[in-house]
């Protein structure tokens, strides 16, 4: 089967990218189309061997150059196939990094732009990949899974059948190299076995899918423990292709003679406890399925996501084939969607919504049990240990919130639910019954619902309904008293709870734009965040009801926490507290109680996290009262114990209740091992809260607090800082994100303080070994936040020589700030040459003055030294073999030739000519013996020199031309400027 052919030139667009008259030129496109271009004036009208020599010659002169040749070439064979096996010979012959350059850029046009790629350049691009294959190129498995990704799921059309039948031969063809790559094997038999199921009908389909079966089959028999690795996803799909002979013959043998698939397989129980790897989910879904699936999950708002919903419907789900697509959709939603913290606080789409809609969108029974079985199959075989709890949040949430507007999706699943345990596999049925039973009581003991009964024992369930749950499950059908609930995906119930209300339908509602043109966006590109901050008003207290939560508590702890409810004043409450604490840690203690407590104490102390924490005026004494809250005891009490003390983690328990329900204590903690004189040196504490919560990670938890404590209280951040930079120096030195959080909130006086700090000793924001990678990530901050960045890091006594390869990094248009931070301290050091080298090194433009205003700088201050490194640079160039040249003081030939004009002409030229080459300079210079003008006429290059000419007089040839040396610098065009440069660098 051959890709049409002749659809291009009508689809309009270049050779690579299809594309309309309203579109502007590809980016990328226009780049490789340079390259083409370079290597075409390269080899035009030259033999095969004087092409290869000049391409060689090219490519020697630095990386960028490598870059161009190498791209150039496998641009052409993507565009002319004639000249295809040409190309990739050169191509082959001249790269020097084992074609890296060239797989990245398939794997970038693979995952950005392979639907716009011409008809053509696809068939020439999985030409290539049979090549790379053929070659045994490192890294080509790599680009095959690429391949396997961009392969739909139900889609029948002539394109997608054409990938999946051409990658399929390559990987038979090839069968001895796919089997050194044991996550390639387990991948390519993942991939076709969901395949298999599309492929049915026609005769060509039916003979694509025996291939397919061939194909999956025999690697199953022949490296079963490199597919085991899948996990239990592998016995879902093959459930789906059971009544296919070989299959039928497969599971035989994995249900009852498992020693012949391998020694180290003891059966398809072993297969289902292991859970399946995100990256196997992943890949079924094509790159543009899941952008827009991400997009939808943390960009649309709640209540919006009609219009993107029937996009993606159009686009993936409208036709009968894509009915399977839709166990692929929930399993990625449910095991690689999982958001943050951030997100969930948010009034963002959730999961459940999304696959609620993609449940009511089944149209086949088939289909529609094979979507629950995909939301559920987690539930199966779950054990807290090895699974997360956000794999089986999406399917309860999905029953709770449809309860009341679609009350028939959440019966039929409940039902599902029900009838899956003794149907699933009946040998297994006590494991999945027990899988199920974990998975609700982790739901609760996570507070995803708090009580299962409302919607075990709803009245909008038929009776036979309520009576099998009674039956299966009636540890979880006793009513609560009351109910209560705290949600994981859904922060936001009470906003949630009135979109159902005023409109019928939780999975389509109202309208919005698929676009994301319509953001806005400042100069550097970045979108703005436009936030909404209220004027703050006085809080009037409500009385607190906690009865709810009391009458679940024991009789002592109850009355307890009454007198801290009636307590009048701190000292009071301080003591009730107190007791409250000892009461919890003694032995006899119900821990199952700490949940309760803890909504209990949230709801009590409400007032503790409004307004600032830090004092006006900080002083030890307004700091020591500061940290006199009651809920403050908890921490006390943890900096007295020792960490092996039964009781400690008993309150890091309850203080991880309270942070699901009141995220600030994280940064209250923070702030009391700070200020707190109790706390002196326990600030490790913080990492055993951390751990203790449900994020489970320091990092994270740290992050999190930071970014509260950012948007309540800016003073607080600025108080929290050395000791977070000092205590956690691992976590925050690494990166730049709590960098970021600092610099977008801060004024001047508070940047004037930090600096401060630095200067004393007290704060270290940067290390040599990270400063550079965070500067570079400082470069798409907001212009204050990165003068801030700058400032904190010329505060530090790190050499600049550490951060100078920034300089490759900065454009003048794009980061002005950054250039001029770095002009500014430049001016104020010794040349060293290194910093030459990289000064020389940057591209010329004739807007762009760095380059000649630090030279001119220098060439006034150190004169001579500035000669030396510059001699002593081109020295080394000169004197090594031509492939070994590693400095290109400007890898711009145009540029070379007009960083004259900056620096020499102009009304001041008599003013400045002086000032640039000093003596130093100058006498290097006169090293080298001038030609007059006359010696070649108007548009001739000059006469080569002698072999036994002296490296620094080729070189100060060169200099003379870059610095416009000789005083009569002609105008040329772009070829003679070439010549100069070349012959300048002893080439």
């Amino acid at each position: 089967m051959e890709l049409g052919k002749g659809k291009a030139a009508a689809a309009g667009g270049g050779k690579l990218l299809l594309s309309s008259l309203l579109d502007c030129k590809d980016e990328l496109e226009e780049r490789l189309e340079r390259c083409v271009a370079v290597v075409s004036s390269l080899t035009s009208g030259l033999s095969e061997r004087e092409a290869n020599d000049a391409l060689n010659a090219h490519i020697c002169k630095g990386t960028p150059q490598h870059e161009e040749i190498c791209l150039g070439l496998f641009t052409l064979v993507l565009t002319d196939p004639a000249q295809a096996q040409k190309c990739y010979r050169d191509l082959a012959l001249v790269s020097r990094d084992g074609m890296n350059i060239v797989l990245n850029k398939i794997n970038h046009i693979l995952m950005e732009k392979y639907l716009k790629l011409q008809d053509t350049c696809r068939t020439q691009l999985v030409w290539l990949l049979r090549e790379l294959v053929k070659s045994g190129v490192l890294g080509a498995d790599g680009v095959c899974m690429t391949f396997m990704k961009q392969i739909a799921g139900g889609d029948v059309t002539a394109k997608n059948i054409w990938l999946a039948e051409n990658v399929l031969e390559i990987l038979t063809e090839q069968r001895e190299w796919v089997l050194k790559s044991s996550l390639l094997v387990a991948m390519a038999v993942y991939t076709y076995l969901r395949l298999i199921v599309d492929h049915h009908g026609t005769a060509a389909l039916q003979a694509l899918r025996q291939k397919e079966v061939e194909f999956c089959v025999s690697l199953l028999r022949e490296r079963f423990m490199d597919c085991f690795m899948i996990g239990r996803d592998l016995v879902r799909l093959l459930q789906n292709v059971a009544r296919i002979p070989e299959f039928e013959q497969l599971w035989k043998d994995i249900l009852h003679n498992p020693q012949v698939l391998s020694s180290q397989f003891t059966g398809v129980l072993q297969l289902l406890q292991s859970r399946t790897s995100r990256k196997f989910l992943a890949c079924r879904l094509t790159p543009d399925m899941e952008t827009k699936l991400l997009f939808m999950t943390s960009r649309v708002r709640f209540g919006q996501q009609k219009r993107y919903q029937d996009w993606f419907q159009r686009q993936y789900l409208s036709t009968p084939d894509s009915q399977s697509l839709r166990c692929d959709l929930i399993r990625y939603i449910c095991g690689v969607v999982h958001p943050s913290n951030e997100v969930l606080s948010s009034d963002i789409l959730p999961r459940w919504a999304i696959i609620g809609w993609l449940l009511t969108t089944c149209t086949s029974n088939v289909a529609a049990s094979n979507a629950k079985l995909a939301l559920f199959y987690d539930w199966l075989f779950f054990n807290p240990e090895k699974d997360s709890i956000m794999n089986i949040e999406p399917a309860i949430l999905v029953m709770h919130h449809s309860m009341k507007p679609h009350p028939a999706i959440t019966a039929t699943l409940l039902d599902f639910m029900c009838r899956i345990i003794p149907n699933f596999y009946p040998p297994l049925e006590a494991h999945v019954r027990q899988g199920v039973f974990n998975s609700l009581t982790h739901i609760v003991e996570k507070r995803v619902l708090a009580h299962l009964a409302p919607l075990f024992d709803n009245p909008k369930l038929d009776k036979e309904l309520r009576a099998m749950l009674r039956e299966k499950f009636p540890e979880f059908c006793s009513s609560p008293s009351p109910p209560i609930e705290v949600k994981i995906e859904e922060p936001v119930a009470m906003e949630m709870e009135n979109h159902l209300e005023k409109d019928d339908g939780c999975y389509d509602n109202a309208e919005a734009a698929f676009s994301d043109d319509e953001e806005e966006l400042n100069s550097k590109g970045k979108k703005r965040e436009f936030r909404f901050h209220p004027i703050k008003e006085s809080i009037v207290e409500e009385p607190v009801d906690i009865t709810p939560f009391l009458e679940q508590l024991d009789e002592s702890l109850k009355d307890k926490v009454l007198q801290l409810q009636k307590g009048s004043d701190t000292e009071a409450q301080c003591e009730v507290m107190q007791e409250i604490v000892d009461q919890v840690l003694e032995e006899d203690f119900d821990s199952e109680q700490l949940s309760v407590l803890a909504s209990c104490l949230q709801e009590l102390f409400k007032a503790h996290f409004r307004g600032e924490v830090l004092p006006e005026e900080i002083t030890e004494e307004s700091l020591e009262e500061s940290v006199g809250k009651p809920l403050y005891l908890i921490f006390r009490n943890l900096c007295q114990m020792q960490e092996d003390n039964s009781g400690f983690s008993l309150l890091l328990d309850l203080l991880s209740e309270l942070y699901q329900k009141q995220p600030k204590i994280g940064y209250h903690l923070l702030y009391y091992l700070r200020a707190s004189k109790a706390a002196l040196g326990r600030m490790g504490l913080y990492e055993s809260f951390a751990q203790a919560t449900q994020l489970g990670e320091l990092h994270t938890c740290l992050m999190m607090d930071m970014k509260a404590c950012q948007e309540d209280d800016v003073r607080l951040l600025c108080f929290l800082t050395p000791s977070i930079y000092t205590e956690f120096p691992d976590e925050t030195l690494r990166s730049g994100e709590l960098l970021n959080m600092i610099v977008a909130v801060i004024d001047s006086f508070q940047l004037q303080e930090l600096v401060c700090h630095v200067m004393m000793g007290n704060l270290v924001m940067f290390r040599k070994d990270s400063v550079l990678n965070i500067l570079i990530q400082s470069l798409d901050w907001e212009t204050f936040e990165q003068y801030c960045t700058w400032q904190l890091f010329l505060a530090h006594s790190i050499p600049l020589e550490t951060i100078i390869p920034i300089l490759q990094h900065l454009k003048y248009k794009e980061h002005p700030e950054a250039l001029s931070c770095l002009l500014l301290q430049l001016r104020r050091e010794k040349p060293s040459e290194e910093m030459v080298k990289m000064v020389l090194s940057r591209p010329c433009h004739p807007e762009d003055q760095f380059t000649t205003s630090i030279l001119r700088h220098w060439g006034l201050r150190h004169d001579d030294l500035l000669g030396e490194h510059i001699k002593a640079l081109l020295i080394k160039n000169n004197s090594l073999p031509r492939k070994r040249q590693s400095f290109q003081p400007d890898p711009d030939p145009a540029g070379a030739a007009a960083r004259p004009g900056q620096l020499r002409r102009g009304p001041q030229d008599e003013v400045l000519r002086p000032l640039l080459p000093g003596r130093g300079i100058r006498g290097f210079l006169q090293q080298t013996p001038q030609e007059p003008p006359e010696s070649h006429g108007a548009g001739q290059p000059p006469q080569p020199q002698e072999r036994g000419a002296a490296p620094q007089q080729r070189g100060g040839v060169w200099l003379q031309q870059r610095l416009g040396g000789g005083g009569h610098q002609t105008q040329t065009g772009q070829e003679e400027k070439e010549r100069l440069l070349r012959r300048g660098l002893g080439q």
